[in-house]
């Protein structure tokens, strides 16, 4: 079979759908990945073959006006774009749902603008290339919705494929039940209206399916997701992030009888600088208050932060970076911003982790990881000297936190690898052409 892979465009999210592109390779089928013109030489390193949808930036300009929208992004972050939303992120089956203010609001001003500003600009050389290519299968990366217009375009199934906790999936949930509410407010559905704008002009009635996808490829363990939904298909989490090597000092042997702790705070942006969730003050702290920690302590940040610092603990070693799945294999211990990638890595490898950050899904993936016994989650603002040293004393001498850690990975090497999920793509796929041909017919 034919399969197109739309990954929302960010290398990240692409990384996220290369192991299961290459399960779909090796087993025999053709595989295409879609995305703009700056991310086609990521997709060849990996070995892939790519299709340019979309403006043809140069790395440079993207990165600047990513950059741009980063900080405008994080500013607004500093206003509390949160504040009321404490239903969203709740966990249990007793869950409240979003009011229609609340709801909206997020709508509005992050999921619109978002999905707007990734999409729109790659939806029509999207759907030629799927008109052109005819795959029989689309895999879009979570909030790639031109994925599910162009597969819609051509009859194909297609799924879509997370890269972190489902809270976009509850989001829609919230809107729909306020909605349901108040008859007047059925008309007014922003999602709805731009997506429907768009299938429109290829022919295509509007669904759910548009915004939620046929099912849903999720790579993160059953206790990491908030609702039991039907239609989903689990997959372990395969860590795959580009080229690289591993250092001399990691490849020794590891010092006997010292835990190893990894400390990594940066957040890449596509071709402009790293960010940090905390100031190099802030950093500078919380190496103060973890001075007399007995551990090695392997602290990854940014050229320029690393200059900023005026004390680093005789236990620490500073690099800018590292191979970071490798690395976790021989940790005790792990702090980093919640990144998806550095999420699945340490989960994959049983490691007890400390996030820092303050993305949008952060408050639900912390309440799970602590509700899984296996972490602690701590805002940029909480983060710091005397709470991070209190959360890793607690992550190295705590049992019952590295033994969460342990059944979480244990629970995650029990899902289906990707080559297994490939077995299962192809009887969905083949379903999927049953069901259209009986649909023709009658």
């Amino acid at each position: 079979m034919r399969v197109l892979v739309v990954p929302f465009p960010w290398k990240s999210h692409l990384y996220n759908l290369v192991p299961v592109a290459w399960s779909l390779v090796t087993a025999g089928h053709e595989v295409r990945v879609a995305g703009w013109p700056d991310l086609l030489d990521a997709v060849m390193a990996a070995g892939l073959t790519g299709v340019g949808v979309g403006p043809g930036e140069s790395p440079e300009v993207r990165g600047r006006r990513d950059q741009r929208q980063s900080a405008q992004r994080a500013a607004a972050a500093r206003r509390g774009p949160q504040e009321g939303l404490d239903a969203l992120f709740e966990v249990g089956p007793d869950r409240r749902r979003l009011g229609w203010e609340q709801v909206c609001r997020v709508v509005e001003d992050l999921v619109l603008p978002q999905a707007r500003r990734s999409n729109d600009v790659m939806m029509e050389d999207l759907v030629a290339a799927a008109r052109a290519w005819r795959p029989d299968l689309v895999l879009w990366g979570a909030k790639a919705f031109a994925g599910a217009v162009a597969a819609a375009a051509v009859g194909a199934a297609h799924a879509r494929v997370l890269y972190s906790v489902d809270v976009y999936a509850r989001l829609r949930e919230d809107f729909l039940h306020a909605q349901s509410l108040v008859p007047a407010r059925r008309g007014v559905d922003g999602l709805r209206d731009w997506l429907e704008g768009w299938a429109s002009r290829f022919g295509v009635p509007f669904s759910e399916e548009l915004v939620g996808g046929q099912f849903t490829v999720a790579p993160l363990p059953a206790a990491l997701a908030p609702d039991v939904r039907p239609g989903t298909l689990p997959v372990q989490f395969v860590p795959y992030n580009g080229p690289a090597v591993v250092p001399a000092w990691l490849a020794a042997p590891a010092p006997a009888a010292v835990p190893r702790v990894v400390m990594t705070f940066g957040e890449g942006t596509e071709g402009g600088p790293v960010r940090l969730p905390l100031s190099v003050g802030r950093i500078q702290e919380i190496l103060d208050a973890v001075a007399d920690l007995e551990m090695e302590l392997v602290l990854s940040l940014p050229a320029q932060a690393r200059g900023g610092l005026v004390r680093v603990p005789a236990h620490t070693r500073l690099v800018e970076s590292l191979p970071l799945a490798e690395t976790l294999a021989t940790c005790s211990a792990v702090v980093h911003p919640g990144g998806a990638w550095s999420f699945g890595c340490a989960l994959r490898h049983g490691v007890p982790q400390l996030l820092i950050g303050r993305a949008f899904d952060a408050p639900l993936k912390f309440r799970l990881l602590e509700r899984a016994g296996a972490g602690l989650g701590l805002s940029p603002e909480q983060a710091d000297g005397p709470a991070v040293r209190a959360a890793l004393v607690r992550l190295l001498g705590d049992g019952a936190v590295r033994a969460g850690a342990r059944r979480l990975r244990q629970e995650m090497l029990a899902m289906p690898t990707p080559n297994e999920l490939a077995r299962t793509l192809e009887s969905v796929v083949a379903a999927h052409r049953e069901r259209r041909a009986v649909s023709v017919a009658g």
